[in-house]
């Protein structure tokens, strides 16, 4: 990492000057978003409005504008495929919210909460179809492979993920190859297609392709690793809710192989039988604490964090790469 990659601010600051860099392109994307969840069906819009219009971070479209603009696109045609990756996220968020049963999103009650199950399912598909419209209106054929791709690795990641939860046998390498499927495809795929309808060469493709894909990893091992230290308000959702989902994180396996046999024993307890009890969640903390394991995963976040920032060093200084580099810091840096 050069000097001139050295942000002027850290964390939310970073985010805050991506964000104003792109601010046209941006507002531009939301207008669509708005335009595309549109249907005659009231509750579509309604139950779509809920989690898109509430907004969150716009992270992965934000890197898709940034993308495409460092590497000198300007053109429009990256508005509509950052709306389709925020659709393609958008989507994954109701399902998942379902499947994990979970009441809160973004610190709010979750689609699932207030409109049921039924209805998120069904507005999620919804907004995976808009997503593919949005694809296939761009007419590149190389965008719909990369972003049909990211979709279907996505949903891969979660059924992975599902099949190796409530199970302290899953494997390290398990782990990361869910991470990788659920959160790191999508960086991956929103940053690659910025320097596809660019026109760059395939090296400047595959360079933004590593740069998302290890800022995905980077970002949700940091979430990971909030799960276990974090306040509610830093993340928008209650602590622990890894923890009573009984899903096998780094910090978890790290501990339950740090651990002796009485150790071990608590995990498949609390994880493996879902048998939970008061006071099971601060003990869970203090193992992980006591065997260095949200250290060590936050180490794991920043080696991916420095891979992220070392694809960036083909691309020329400018306000785009450096925002860039500033967002691997945000990633990494809300642990802090």
């Amino acid at each position: 990492m050069g000097p001139q990659d050295a942000p002027a601010s850290r964390g939310e600051d970073a985010l805050a000057a991506l964000t104003a860099l792109v601010r046209a392109d941006l507002e531009a994307c939301n207008r669509l978003i708005v335009e595309r969840m549109q249907s005659p069906v009231a509750l579509i819009p309604q139950l779509a409005a809920h989690i898109v219009a509430a907004g969150g971070k716009r992270l992965r479209p934000l890197l898709t504008l940034a993308a495409a603009r460092m590497c000198g696109y300007r053109g429009e045609r990256h508005v509509a495929l950052a709306a389709c990756v925020e659709f393609i996220h958008t989507a994954t968020l109701l399902h998942d919210d379902v499947v994990d049963e979970s009441a809160l999103r973004r610190g709010q009650a979750s689609a699932n909460a207030l409109f049921g199950n039924k209805p998120s399912v069904l507005v999620g598909d919804f907004l995976f179809a808009r997503a593919f419209q949005l694809m296939v209106a761009d007419g590149s054929l190389r965008v719909l492979a990369i972003l049909s791709e990211a979709a279907a690795t996505i949903a891969q990641g979660e059924v992975l993920q599902l099949v190796t939860q409530n199970d302290t046998a899953t494997t390290e390498a398990q782990y990361l190859e869910v991470i990788e499927g659920k959160t790191a495809a999508l960086f991956a795929a929103a940053t690659e297609i910025g320097a596809v309808v660019a026109d760059r060469p395939a090296a400047e493709a595959e360079a933004l392709r590593a740069y998302g894909r290890n800022l995905g990893m980077a970002f949700q091992l940091v979430d990971d690793a909030l799960d276990y230290a974090a306040e509610q308000a830093a993340l928008g959702k209650t602590v622990g809710d890894d923890f009573r989902e009984g899903k096998i994180t780094l910090p978890v396996l790290l501990a339950f192989a740090r651990g002796g046999e009485e150790e071990r024993a608590f995990w498949r307890r609390a994880l493996e039988e879902r048998e939970q009890r008061e006071g099971d969640l601060a003990h869970a903390q203090a193992l992980i604490e006591r065997h260095g394991a949200l250290r060590d995963t936050l180490a794991r976040a920043r080696e991916y964090g420095a891979a992220a920032l070392a694809a960036l060093e083909g691309f020329a200084d400018g306000a785009e790469r450096r925002a860039l580099a500033g967002i691997v810091r945000f990633c990494v840096d809300r642990a802090r």
